[in-house]
């Protein structure tokens, strides 16, 4: 039988390691996703900033920023976050075009193009 996971039981536990060690990057990286999926955008975005100043050379952290940015309504933010992600390497541009937490920057011709281009690089 599968454990049903509590949200919040895990982001207390995973607040309590990151208390004793802010730079142990998968909790951070963790808690940014359990904070974003609770609905808990700016702690989210919080998570996100500091994993990119933790592995400033991480594709999916800038690609995870960017996700945040976007989910905060900071769009110029987060197409710049996302082209920073795929010169740093992040190259799925399926999953890109269809993360719902990229729906609001369809309409940006930059987003298009970011798309096109890693589809034909």
């Amino acid at each position: 039988m599968a454990r049903k996971t509590d949200p919040e039981w895990e982001i207390g536990f995973f607040e309590s390691i990151y208390r004793r060690d802010p730079h142990y990057e998968d909790v951070v990286a963790i808690l940014g996703g359990l904070y974003t999926r609770t609905g808990r955008i700016a702690d989210g975005l919080k998570m996100d900033r500091r994993m990119v100043r933790i592995c400033p050379r991480d594709a999916t952290a800038h690609y995870n920023l960017a996700c945040s940015l976007a989910l905060s309504e900071r769009y110029r933010d987060a197409l710049k976050s996302l082209h920073q992600a795929v010169e740093l390497g992040y190259a799925d541009y399926d999953w890109m075009e269809n993360d719902p937490d990229l729906n609001c920057l369809h309409d940006y011709p930059e987003f298009s193009d970011l798309v096109q281009t890693m589809q034909h690089p």
